[in-house]
C-alpha cells in the first residue's frame, strides 16, 4: 500500500510539475488556431458565392415565415427547414435546422435557458407575406419603416429600411452560407481529430455551419467578448490586412494572457454591434455554445469573386464560423446603440440587480492565510480610515481543496470570522469551483457519484480530469435536476459554517481541466440528453454560474439578491452576477487594456464587470498601483486581487503617501455610490450597461468610434486613465458642444475639443458632462452598510442654458422588495432658477414604497450665472442663504464651489429651490 501511495504521489508530482510550467505564462503552441481546427479551416477556405441554397415553400405557418433550403449543386442533398419570427421592438428571429421529419441520427442541440421565457409572448403574429421582384424575393412586416426580406434565389435574408429602401443587416448576401448535416458513421468514415496528444472521437462527423453577415453603414464593430484587445474590433482578413487568426469564442483558462490579442479567453459572448455615423446602430447574436471563429472582412476582401448581388461599397462584412449546433440568430435594428442594447436584453434579459455593499469596494489576495490574517486585514482598514466591504478566501481556506468546507487548522471558527465582519457591515466571499475532489470520504463526490451526476467521457463512465484538488469529476450542470441538487448545497445545513454574510466565487469554470485539450473538456463528453460537450462547451460557466446564483436565492427563502462572481460568461451570464476579466498581469498594458474589456462585456449585456486591480500576477510598482486603483475606481466591479507568489499589496503597504493616494480613489468610489447604484438599477431596467463607450452617448461623433482610452459612467461622468508612467500631461477629447467640469476642481473646460491637460499624482482625469445632476454621499464609513442612512449630496452641473437633471434611485440595497415597488426613484430638473424633485416611481396599489427619512445636505451648483444670494424651499416656504463650500470635503485645497448647506429636504418627497438674486 505504502508502494502504490508513493508511486501516485510521484506521478503527481510529475503532472504538477508539467502544469506550473505551463502557466507560468500562456504558450501559443498550447491552443488551437483556425488552420489547426477542421472546421474553421473549411470555412475561410470557401469563395463568395459557393453556397448554391435556394428557398422553396415559402409560406406562413403559425404566424412564422417558414421555407425549405434546397441545394442547387447538391440535389441529394436533404432540405434544411427555415423560420423567421417577428418580435417587438424591431427584433428578427431567423432558425435553421435540419429536418426532423427526415430522421436525422440525433437532435441537434439548441442552447436552453438562455432566452428569457417572457420573450415569447413578444412575438408578431405575421398575417402575410408579400411578394417582390417579380416573385423571387417575400417580404414581412418587422417594425415601423422596417421590413424584413427573404430572397429566394440565391437564398439571401436582410433587414430593409423602407423609408429610404437601405439595407440595415443582412445574412448570406456573399453566398458563404454551408451546412454540415448530421451523419451516421460506415466502416468508411474516419471522422476523428487529433490535436497534439488529444484524440477527439466526433461519432456524428462534421456538423458545422458558417454564414457571412453584413451590416451596412457601419464604421466600426464591436462586441464579441472575451479577448484582450481593442473596443473597435480591427479586420481579421482581407487587403492590407497581416495574416491573422479570426476571433475565437471557446472559453479558456488562459493563464497570464497576453494584451492586444484575438484570442479568446474565459468567456464567449456571440453578438456583435456595428455603428456609423449615417446608419446609427444594429446588433447580431447567434444563440450559439459550440467553438465559434469569427472573421471582420476588410473592404474589398471579395474583390477577387463575382458577386451575385450588388451590395452598397458603405458596410462591414463578417464571417461566422461554428462547429456544431443550430442556426438560431437575431437581427437587432436599433437604430440607437441604447436601443440595440434594448433589444438584445429583451432576448437574453436584463442585468440582474446588485445588492449595495457588492459595487464598492472588494479586498482579495490567493489566499489570506488564516483567521488572523483576516482579521489583522480587517483591522488594519479601520485603523486607517479606509472603507471596504468584501473580504475573499481563494481555494486554500478549504480542508484539501474540498469546496464547502472549511480548512480547520486555519479557519477554525467561520462562523465567527464572519459575524465579525459582519457587525462593521461587511461580508466575506468564498470560492466554489465546478471540479469535485474524488475522495470517497468526500461527502459531495459521494453523493454526485451514488446520484450519478457528474458529466460523463464517450464511454458512459464519470469522467475523470485534473484540476487544483488532482483527480477530479464535474457536475452536469446543463441538467436542471443537477442545478437544483448542487443549489441545496449553499443551504446553511449543507454549507457547514456559512452565514447569511457568506457569498460565492465561481472561478475556472470553463470548464478548467488540466490535462485536458487546451486546458479544457475533451469535446467528446456526454452530457444531460445526450449532448455532446463539443455542443455547449461555452455556456457550461453559465449553467454552474445559473446553479449557484439560485443557490444562494434559495439559502434566503427568496428575499436576499446573492452576489456570485464568475470567471467563465456566455450570453444571459449577466442575470446571475458579476464577471471579472480574469488572470491579467502588474503592466502598464494590461491596465490600457482592462477599459475595452469592460466596455466590450457592457456593451454585450454584462454590466457587472471589472478587472484586478494592481494586476493578479506580478508586483506592481507604487505608481501603477495608484493609478489602478483610481482607474479601478470607476470599474463597475472594483476588487484589488493577487496570485499568491506575489508580494503583499494592501493599500497601507507602499508608505503613507501612496496609502492616502489610494484611500482618496476608494473614497471617491464610496462617494458615487448612490450614482453607481442608480446606473446598476437602469442598467437592470434597460439593459444600457454602467460604464459606457463613447460614442453611446455622443452616437454621431466620429472622434469617439475607436476612442477606448476614455470612458462614461452613465451619460453624465467622462474618465481617463493614465496608461504610462511618470505621466506629465493627458490628452483629453471631451466630445459634445456642452462643457465639462472637472471633477475634482470645478473648473469648465469646452467641449469638442482635445485638451492637453497636467496630470498630478493625485487623481486621473475625470469630468461631469454639463447639464447633469449626480448623487453623492460624502460621509465616509468602514462600509457601504453603515452610509445606509447618510444624506446626500446634489451637484449640479450647469450647462449653457443653465439648466441641468439627473436621477437618484434608492431601494433596501439587498432584497427582492423593490420589484414590488419598495423604492424611490426622482428626477431633479433645474431649469429658469429653479431645482425639482419628481417622483418617478410609478404609482401601486402595494403599500411597498420604501419607507427613508434620508435628506439632501447639500446642493453644489458648477456654472451657475452670479447673482443668486438666497433660495427659497417649497412646499416649507424656508429661505435659506447661498454661500461658498467645498466642492470635496475631507480633500485638502478643495476649491470653493456655490453651496446651498443644509436644505434638508427629504428625498422621498416632493419640493422645489427656487434660487432668487
Amino acid at each position: 500500500m505504502r508502494i502504490k501511495t508513493l508511486r501516485f504521489l510521484f506521478l503527481l508530482f510529475l503532472f504538477l510539475c508539467s502544469h506550473f510550467t505551463f502557466v507560468l505564462s500562456w504558450k501559443k503552441e498550447e491552443f488551437r488556431t483556425c488552420h489547426q481546427t477542421p472546421f474553421c479551416k473549411r470555412a475561410r477556405s470557401r469563395i463568395p458565392g459557393s453556397s448554391s441554397l435556394v428557398a422553396t415553400d415559402v409560406t406562413i405557418s403559425d404566424g412564422d415565415l417558414t421555407a425549405k433550403l434546397t441545394s442547387k449543386s447538391q440535389p441529394q442533398a436533404k432540405p434544411l427547414i427555415l423560420t423567421l419570427s417577428v418580435h417587438q421592438h424591431g427584433i428578427l428571429r431567423l432558425k435553421i435546422d435540419e429536418d426532423a421529419s427526415l430522421s436525422p441520427p440525433k437532435k441537434r442541440f439548441e442552447v436552453p435557458d438562455v432566452v428569457v421565457p417572457e420573450f415569447a409572448s413578444s412575438k408578431l403574429w405575421l398575417p402575410r407575406l408579400s411578394e417582390e421582384d417579380n416573385g423571387l424575393a417575400s417580404s414581412v412586416y418587422l417594425s415601423d419603416g422596417h421590413s424584413a426580406v427573404l430572397r429566394h434565389d440565391p437564398f439571401e435574408l436582410f433587414v430593409r429600411d423602407d423609408n429610404s429602401g437601405e439595407r440595415v443587416i443582412s445574412l448570406n448576401s456573399h453566398g458563404l452560407f454551408d451546412f454540415e448535416q448530421l451523419k451516421e458513421k460506415s466502416e468508411d468514415d474516419n471522422w476523428e481529430e487529433t490535436f497534439r496528444s488529444h484524440t477527439d472521437r466526433r461519432p456524428y462527423g462534421p456538423q458545422s455551419i458558417s454564414f457571412d453577415v453584413s451590416f451596412y453603414g457601419a464604421d466600426f464593430v464591436y462586441g464579441i467578448p472575451e479577448r484582450a484587445t481593442t473596443l473597435a474590433l480591427r479586420p481579421t482578413r482581407g487587403p492590407n490586412v497581416e495574416e491573422s487568426e479570426p476571433y475565437r469564442l471557446f472559453n479558456l483558462d488562459v493563464f497570464e494572457y497576453i494584451h492586444d490579442s484575438p484570442f479568446g479567453l474565459y468567456g464567449s459572448i456571440p453578438f456583435m454591434v456595428s455603428h456609423g455615423k449615417t446608419k446609427g446602430s444594429s446588433g447580431f447574436f447567434w444563440l450559439n455554445a459550440a467553438e465559434m471563429q469569427i472573421d471582420v472582412l476588410a473592404p474589398g476582401w471579395e474583390a477577387a469573386a463575382e458577386s451575385h448581388i450588388a451590395l452598397p461599397s458603405h458596410r462591414i462584412d463578417t464571417l461566422w464560423m461554428s462547429e456544431a449546433g443550430v442556426v438560431d440568430t437575431f437581427f437587432f435594428i436599433g437604430p440607437g446603440p441604447k436601443d440595440v442594447l434594448q433589444q438584445y436584453t429583451a432576448v437574453t434579459g436584463t442585468p440582474a440587480m446588485p445588492q449595495m455593499f457588492s459595487i464598492a469596494y472588494h479586498q482579495c489576495r490567493w489566499n489570506y492565510r488564516d483567521e488572523e490574517d483576516v482579521e489583522h486585514v480587517d483591522s488594519k482598514f479601520d485603523e486607517l480610515d479606509i472603507p471596504y466591504d468584501v473580504l475573499w478566501l481563494d481555494i486554500e481556506h478549504t480542508n484539501g481543496k474540498r469546496y464547502f468546507t472549511w480548512d480547520r487548522a486555519l479557519f477554525p471558527h467561520p462562523e465567527e470570522m464572519q459575524k465579525k465582519l459582519a457587525d462593521k457591515g461587511r461580508r466575506m466571499v468564498t470560492i466554489v469551483d465546478p471540479h469535485i475532489k474524488r475522495d470517497d470520504d468526500f461527502f459531495l463526490h459521494k453523493e454526485a457519484s451514488k446520484k450519478g451526476y457528474y458529466v460523463k467521457d464517450s464511454s458512459g463512465n464519470d469522467f475523470d480530469g485534473w484540476c487544483w484538488p488532482g483527480s477530479s469529476s464535474y457536475p452536469d450542470t446543463l441538467n436542471p435536476e443537477i442545478r437544483s441538487w448542487w443549489a441545496d448545497k449553499f443551504s446553511y445545513q449543507n454549507y457547514v459554517g456559512s452565514t447569511p454574510s457568506l457569498y460565492i466565487w465561481n472561478d475556472m469554470n470553463e470548464p478548467s481541466v488540466f490535462n485536458g485539450p487546451e486546458v479544457t473538456m475533451p469535446r467528446d463528453i456526454l452530457h444531460y440528453g445526450g449532448v455532446e460537450h463539443r455542443e455547449l462547451h461555452n455556456a457550461y460557466g453559465y449553467y454552474f454560474h445559473m446553479a449557484t446564483a439560485d443557490g444562494l436565492v434559495k439559502r434566503g427563502d427568496g428575499n436576499d439578491r446573492p452576489f456570485v462572481l464568475s470567471r467563465a460568461l456566455f450570453a444571459g451570464s449577466q442575470r446571475y452576477g458579476a464577471v471579472w476579466t480574469g488572470d491579467n498581469t502588474a503592466d502598464w498594458d494590461h491596465l490600457r487594456v482592462s477599459i475595452p474589456m469592460v466596455l466590450t462585456l457592457g456593451l454585450t449585456g454584462v454590466s457587472f464587470s471589472g478587472a484586478d486591480v494592481g494586476g493578479f500576477f506580478g508586483n506592481p510598482e507604487p505608481e501603477l498601483l495608484v493609478r489602478w486603483y483610481q482607474l479601478g475606481a470607476y470599474y463597475p466591479f472594483f476588487r484589488a486581487h493577487a496570485h499568491h507568489d506575489t508580494k503583499r499589496r494592501e493599500p497601507w503597504l507602499f508608505g503613507e503617501r501612496n496609502t492616502e493616494l489610494i484611500k482618496d480613489a476608494i473614497h471617491v468610489r464610496y462617494a458615487l455610490l448612490p450614482y453607481f447604484y442608480t446606473l446598476f438599477r437602469e442598467a437592470n431596467t434597460t439593459g444600457v450597461p454602467v460604464v459606457r463607450p463613447l460614442w453611446m452617448e455622443f452616437p454621431s461623433d466620429e472622434a469617439t468610434f475607436s476612442n477606448d482610452e476614455a470612458f462614461m459612467v452613465g451619460n453624465s461622468l467622462l474618465v481617463q486613465g493614465i496608461y504610462t508612467e511618470r505621466a506629465k500631461h493627458a490628452s483629453v477629447y471631451l466630445p459634445g458642444k456642452e462643457s465639462w467640469y472637472d471633477l475634482r476642481t470645478g473648473t469648465a473646460y469646452k467641449g469638442r475639443v482635445k485638451h492637453k491637460l497636467e496630470v498630478t499624482e493625485e487623481s486621473i482625469p475625470a469630468f461631469q458632462r454639463a447639464g447633469t445632476i449626480i448623487a453623492r454621499k460624502d460621509r465616509f464609513r468602514r462600509s457601504s452598510t453603515q452610509m445606509a442612512n447618510d444624506p446626500y449630496t446634489l451637484v449640479i452641473a450647469l450647462n449653457s442654458s443653465q439648466e441641468a437633471e439627473g436621477e437618484l434611485y434608492i431601494d433596501d440595497g439587498s432584497s427582492f422588495n423593490f420589484l414590488q415597488g419598495a423604492y424611490i426613484h426622482r428626477r431633479f430638473i433645474f431649469s429658469n432658477g429653479k431645482l425639482t424633485s419628481i417622483d418617478l416611481a410609478p404609482a401601486s396599489g402595494s403599500n411597498r414604497r420604501y419607507p427613508s427619512d434620508a435628506f439632501i445636505e447639500r446642493i453644489i451648483l458648477l456654472g451657475q450665472a452670479p447673482g443668486s444670494k438666497n433660495a427659497l424651499i417649497e412646499p416649507s416656504n424656508q429661505k435659506i442663504d447661498i454661500e461658498l463650500g467645498p466642492l470635496w470635503f475631507l480633500r485638502a485645497r478643495a476649491p470653493a464651489v456655490v453651496t446651498v448647506r443644509k436644505p434638508y429636504v427629504r428625498v422621498a418627497e416632493d419640493w422645489s429651490i427656487t434660487f432668487m438674486v
